[in-house]
């Protein structure tokens, strides 16, 4: 066979735990083949570069060949080449910035004002 599903590809070479976390990776724009959103039925065929979007990174892999049956971590080099940038991978252990907001005890909830204040505030720093 020269081609198969995206979303049974990705979880036959061990990058989804499940078929259907996969699909829905595929369904919610995540997986893009050629640059191009894919949708869960999409064909994948050896030659093909797929780019998963999973947290803040992007992964980059190339396929070499088709695998229709899920298959042993040590096995997976032979199907899939990970051509990941190492700036995307660094991206999974850079420090978060955490904002915590807090109210003074006994000033009620925030009025309309207040939360109008807050989103222009949250925007303002960019994140």
């Amino acid at each position: 066979m020269d081609s198969f599903r995206i979303d049974k590809y990705l979880w036959a070479i061990r990058l989804f735990k499940t078929r259907s976390e996969a699909t829905e990776a595929c369904n919610g724009n995540k997986v893009k083949l050629g640059g191009v959103n894919a949708k869960p039925s999409k064909a994948v065929k050896a030659g093909d570069v797929l780019e998963i979007r999973k947290g803040p990174a992007l992964y980059t892999y190339k396929v070499l060949k088709v695998a229709e049956n899920r298959m042993g971590a040590q096995l997976v080099p032979e199907f899939a080449e990970d051509l990941t940038p190492e700036a995307e991978r660094a991206k999974l252990h850079a420090p978060r910035e955490t904002v915590v907001l807090q109210r003074d005890r006994g000033t009620g909830r925030p009025t309309k004002r207040d939360r109008r204040q807050l989103e222009d505030l949250m925007d303002s720093m960019d994140f």
